[in-house]
């Protein structure tokens, strides 16, 4: 046999032998996992038949569905969706008309008014239905829904559609009021206590977000009294994490009673869309609102004549307030309620009717709430020392409370906190008020003090704290008023203003 042969041989054998291996070891690893099942081990397979559900908990469960259910079945016919046209205008810029304008420019007529286009601008909001008249229909919603519009129409839960009209608006409170006709007999709302309302209640809004009518969304109150909003409003507001997106406005919020404790109004949102930050205007902001709407067409408020600011702690400490919670009366407006009875400027109001007021904007929707020809009892802290004053409110004119000229004594001081003396780079031992703002056309203006000035001296006499402040100022005694102030570098002495 040849070497080759030899070789040809040797490796046909380790060829056989490696398979022969590879054979034997498959065959052992199958008998190994067959030897390894247990034939007691029973094949799992997945359930077919649902789990049952303890009885208790859904009970329970049940029982939420159906409250949610009966508070949907009572809330929806009472919601309407409504629905707007306002006419925008917007001038014609040049060469945007006919082509004409483009080659050969408009006629120069001095007389000739610029052009304008007129757009029909369409929106979509809810309201309720909160009060009834024989066929009449009072429907109430934001002013920011229905307020400026010149076509209106509202869409009721049974898909029936009325035109509309406005009965009233109220850009302070964000409210309006619009009727239908119908003789189809409709429910009205069941108004609720907004007081009574607390964190952690259940609250569902009930509108037509988007379009979409006759929606319902589901959470709890996450906070009350909040502030913000819109501007130039005056509500505080009941905040809730139930979903609110454009269209909820002047739609409802409720409880689990299914009554109505709050009109939907604005969303805190960086999309625009409803994030769980949701605000509502509390029901009873609203209920004077609803009779003066449907009597007389506007909101007729309380007026007291007093301009109010809340106060910091420096200032509470400086007044000597403690740790007491209310507004100060910075300003009196002269011959306002407020100035016959006696209220003074440096008053600090912690009470309304005995009722306690957390601040000033508070205070201001109470105020507001009252009605003229009503007395009132505030109770005030002045001098350190509580007492109570009895006012007869009168009714609010827009065009009486701005003459600046009346407002007494038409600046506000502050104390020089850290911040004051770092811009005004003040040392500790610098003494006086920091002058943080001037009325126009006040006595404090005509008597030539500015925003920035440092009051050291009222009168004559030094001044520290807010507390000399207002007890040398409110001294009737003396018939002339002037103030000491610094001014960059320079002491100066005011104009005197006869009281």
């Amino acid at each position: 046999m040849s070497l080759y042969d030899k070789l040809a041989s040797k490796k046909f054998f380790v060829f056989n032998l490696v398979l022969v291996g590879v054979i034997f070891g498959f065959i052992l690893a199958a008998v190994t996992i067959l030897k390894g099942r247990s034939p007691e081990t029973p094949v799992v397979y997945a359930e077919t038949a649902p789990r049952t559900v303890p009885q208790d908990a859904l009970s329970v469960a049940e029982s939420l569905q159906n409250a949610f259910r009966s508070v949907a079945d009572s809330v929806l016919p009472v919601i309407v969706q409504v629905n707007t046209v306002e006419i925008q205008r917007q001038q014609i810029p040049q060469f945007q008309g006919i082509p004409w304008e483009f080659f050969f420019g408009t006629p120069d007529d001095e007389n000739s008014s610029p052009r304008e286009r007129e757009f029909r601008s369409r929106g979509v909001g809810s309201g309720i239905i909160v009060r009834r008249d024989g066929k009449n229909y009072f429907v109430l919603t934001n002013n920011h829904v229905a307020g400026q519009a010149t076509e209106i129409s509202v869409t009721l839960y049974d898909g029936k559609e009325y035109k509309a009209k406005l009965v009233g608006k109220d850009e302070r409170k964000d409210l309006a009021m619009i009727s239908f006709e119908s003789t189809t007999e409709y429910p009205v709302a069941v108004l609720g206590d907004s007081d009574k309302v607390k964190v952690g209640d259940w609250a569902i809004a009930v509108g037509s977000p988007l379009g979409l009518m006759s929606s319902v969304t589901m959470g709890i109150i996450s906070a009350v009294g909040r502030t913000g909003g819109p501007a130039g409003n005056i509500n505080d507001f009941l905040q809730t994490d139930a979903a609110i997106n454009q269209g909820n406005s002047g739609g409802a919020l409720v409880n689990i009673r299914g009554e109505v404790v709050g009109i939907n109004t604005w969303i805190a949102s960086p999309s625009g869309g409803s994030v769980g930050l949701g605000f509502a205007i509390p029901i009873n902001n609203a209920k004077r609102a609803i009779d003066d709407f449907i009597s007389t067409g506007q909101v007729k408020y309380g007026w007291l004549g007093v301009s109010l600011i809340d106060v910091d702690k420096d200032m509470s400490n400086d007044l000597k307030l403690g740790d007491r919670k209310g507004a100060l009366a910075s300003q009196i407006f002269m011959g306002s309620p407020a100035d016959k009875a006696g209220i003074l400027p440096g008053d600090f109001i912690t009470r309304l009717n005995g009722r306690e007021v957390r601040n000033r904007d508070q205070l201001v929707l109470l105020v507001g709430d009252l009605k003229a020809g009503e007395k009132a009892t505030f109770t005030i802290v002045r001098g350190g020392q509580e007492r109570t004053v009895e006012v007869r409110i009168e009714e609010r004119k827009e065009d009486k409370i701005n003459d600046n000229s009346k407002y007494w004594p038409g600046l506000i001081v502050t104390p020089l906190t850290e911040d004051i003396r770092s811009t005004l780079k003040l040392d500790s031992k610098a003494e006086g008020l920091y002058v943080a703002d001037v009325i126009a056309k006040s006595p404090a203006a005509i008597m030539g003090v500015q925003r920035g000035d440092r009051v050291v001296g009222v009168n004559g006499e030094s001044v520290k704290t807010l507390f000399d402040f207002y007890r040398i100022l409110n001294d009737r005694t003396k018939k002339d008023l002037y103030f000491e102030v610094i001014r960059g570098d320079t002491r100066l002495e005011t104009m005197r203003y006869k009281r």
